[in-house]
């Protein structure tokens, strides 16, 4: 039986930054790197292409520092109010 693969679907999936990183918040992944047990994520930003970094795919799991989706800051600011 194959190994079941971490982050199957990180490929295309956006991201929004809970504070501004390199100067935006809507990043989408355009490729990963396995490198033994680590997943990296490299993340573009969605108004900027030039603007790209490699992270550690575990990182986006920290709702404090990443939330799913592109979000409004109105929808974050609501989201924070709820919890």
């Amino acid at each position: 039986m194959a190994k079941k693969q971490k982050f199957p679907h990180l490929v295309g999936s956006k991201w929004t930054a809970q504070q501004e990183t390199w100067g935006w918040r809507h990043f989408q992944v355009v490729n990963r790197k396995n490198e033994g047990e680590w997943v990296f994520a490299e993340m573009v930003a969605a108004c900027d292409p030039n603007v790209r970094f490699w992270m550690n795919a575990k990182l986006l799991k920290d709702r404090s520092q990443w939330q799913g989706g592109w979000k409004s800051l109105n929808e974050q600011e609501e989201k924070d109010f709820l919890y």
